[in-house]
């Protein structure tokens, strides 16, 4: 899907998430009702209540009245304990039950001074299933269960500035990303200068990082090409045997393949081609000699 060129990728992936949004924020938007039956939210919070209660044993204690305090935010009070954790399950499997769909958060409050004890937004259930101090222990009190409804503005607004950090975020690391392979792509061309290297001709062989050098040009080498030119250039204009390079180049295999170093020696000329003061001689029934032309 995306191009191999990073600024390709960051050009790609800031398109895709800019398509996404609106899309993103009309589904959002559609899950949402424009009114709430208060006959269906005065049964919903009650259901819920009763759930609660027999959760914690209480199956005779009178629930109060739901009450709506302020347009989309409604109450019910409960005299006796009861434990948080189940109550996001209850309240969203009475919500389901009653056809309420509009997004909602919940506050717990105190009775005697309306401060908010806990509180969850209806997507930290839905999206883990779990929510925010679940499992925590609450000292005996009056309590009220708080749900105030989102308006569909809000819930967008939401969404969107959501999906916008994420945005953000992905531009950031894939800016990172780029900026971290532009320093080491720099590094790696300008350290030549930096680290050891053995010159023959006009050429330079970075043995560490098996990379030859000519001038801006660098090419990338095998293992056994570099340990077989290593050897070629420490002994430069000298005539080196077949069963010596053989030895010193392939002995660790176990096996010592003759038509193996033929191979790698036609490899290495056509890579040092790019230099014509340097050649890579047979010596017939000998061996190989490096030459370097003064």
């Amino acid at each position: 899907m995306f191009q191999n060129d990073p600024l390709i990728k960051l050009r790609q992936l800031i398109l895709v998430a800019i398509s996404i949004l609106p899309g993103y924020e009309l589904i959002a938007g559609s899950t949402i009702t424009a009114a709430v039956s208060t006959e269906n939210i005065n049964l919903a919070l009650r259901r819920t209540a009763d759930g609660l209660l027999r959760a914690s044993g209480d199956s005779t204690s009178r629930i109060p009245s739901v009450e709506q305090i302020k347009e989309g935010v409604w109450q019910v009070r409960l005299e006796r304990d009861f434990r948080y954790e189940q109550l996001p399950f209850i309240l969203q499997t009475s919500l389901d039950l009653y056809g309420i769909q509009q997004a909602y958060q919940v506050s717990i409050r105190n009775c005697e001074d309306s401060k908010i004890e806990l509180g969850y937004h209806q997507y930290d259930f839905l999206n883990t299933n779990q929510v925010p101090c679940q499992g925590r222990e609450l000292p005996k009190a009056c309590r009220y269960i708080e749900i105030s409804f989102l308006e569909a503005t809000q819930l967008q607004q939401t969404h969107s500035s959501k999906l916008t950090w994420i945005l953000f975020a992905l531009v950031g690391l894939v800016s990172f990303w780029i900026y971290k392979k532009n320093k080491n792509d720099h590094k790696v061309i300008t350290s030549i200068e930096e680290v050891e290297c053995l010159e023959f001709g006009n050429l330079k062989l970075d043995a560490e990082n098996q990379i030859l050098y000519c001038a801006d040009d660098r090419q990338t080498l095998t293992f056994r090409e570099t340990k077989l030119l290593k050897l070629l250039i420490n002994h430069q204009n000298q005539i080196l045997e077949r069963d010596q390079l053989l030895r010193e180049v392939w002995a660790d295999e176990g096996i010592l393949v003759g038509r193996s170093l033929d191979v790698f020696v036609s490899r290495l000329r056509k890579k040092i081609a790019v230099d014509t003061s340097v050649a890579i001689a047979a010596i017939h029934g000998v061996g190989y000699r490096l030459e370097i032309k003064k």
